[in-house]
C-alpha cells in the first residue's frame, strides 16, 4: 500500500511515518532525508545534488523525481511506501503518478494531518530535547520529571532548535498552504483524500490513520 502523508511541519507526518513502518513494514520517502544523504553520497546523482544545494539553489523535480525512482527500485514490489514532503506541486503530482505506474504501484490514500495554527505554534515553539541523547520534551506537554535533569540519560545540558520560533513556524505554514493544499483538489477528485484530527494524542491520531488504512 503506497500512500501520501500530507501536513505542516510540526503537524506529526515523521512520528505517524515511523508507527506505519514499524507496524506495517512500509518505508517512509522523505525528500528531506533523501537529499542530505544524497549530497553525501559518492554518486553522480549525489554530485549533481551537493552542487545545486551548495549554491543554494532549489533542487528540480527532475532530480526528486530520480531520488524517489532510486528509492522505488531498492524495494520489493510488496512493500508499501509512505511518501512525507512530496508531492508538493501539481506538476509533482503528475510526475509521481508516472513513477508509480512505470512500477505498477498506485496511491491507495492521501492523508492530510489537518491543524490548528495556533495550537501548532504552541505545539512547535515549546519543544526542546536533551542535547546529549535527543529526548524530546516540551514546555507544557512534557517537562523532564526533575527540572532541568533528563529523565532518559540525565544530562542537564538541553537545545531548541533555532527555527522552532513563531515567526518561522507561520511562514512554513503559508508556504504549505500556498504550495502543498493546492495539489488536494487533485487527489479528491479520485476519491482518496481523508482528513485526519492532527492536533489529537499521538495515539489517537495512529488509530485514525490506521482506520483509514483498513478501509483496503
Amino acid at each position: 500500500m503506497d500512500i501520501i502523508l500530507l501536513g505542516p511541519p510540526g503537524a506529526g507526518k515523521g512520528t505517524q511515518a515511523g508507527l506505519l513502518e514499524g507496524g506495517h513494514g512500509m518505508v517512509q520517502i522523505s525528500t528531506g532525508d533523501m537529499l542530505r544523504a544524497a549530497k553525501t553520497a559518492n554518486t553522480e546523482l549525489g554530485q549533481r545534488v551537493k552542487a545545486v544545494m551548495d549554491s543554494g539553489e532549489l533542487v528540480s523535480d527532475e532530480i526528486v523525481s530520480n531520488l524517489i525512482m532510486e528509492k522505488l527500485d531498492d524495494l520489493g514490489p510488496d512493500q508499501g511506501v509512505i511518501f512525507d514532503g512530496y508531492p508538493r506541486t501539481e506538476a509533482q503530482v503528475y510526475s509521481l503518478d508516472e513513477i508509480l505506474t512505470a512500477r505498477n504501484r498506485k496511491l491507495h490514500h492521501v492523508i492530510e494531518l489537518a491543524v490548528d495554527v495556533e495550537a501548532l505554534v504552541e505545539r512547535i515553539t515549546g519543544r526542546f530535547t536533551c542535547g546529549n541523547c535527543g529526548e524530546g520534551y516540551h514546555d507544557t506537554f512534557k517537562q523532564p520529571t526533575k527540572e532541568g535533569v533528563c529523565d532518559v540519560c540525565g544530562s542537564t545540558e538541553f537545545k531548541r532548535r533555532p527555527d522552532d520560533n513563531e515567526e518561522t513556524v507561520r511562514t512554513r505554514m503559508g508556504e504549505y498552504r500556498a504550495k502543498t493544499q493546492p495539489i488536494l483538489p487533485i487527489y479528491e477528485e479520485r476519491g482518496i483524500v481523508t482528513k485526519v484530527d492532527g492536533m489529537g494524542s499521538m495515539d489517537a491520531v495512529s488509530n485514525a490513520i490506521e482506520a483509514v488504512l483498513a478501509l483496503d
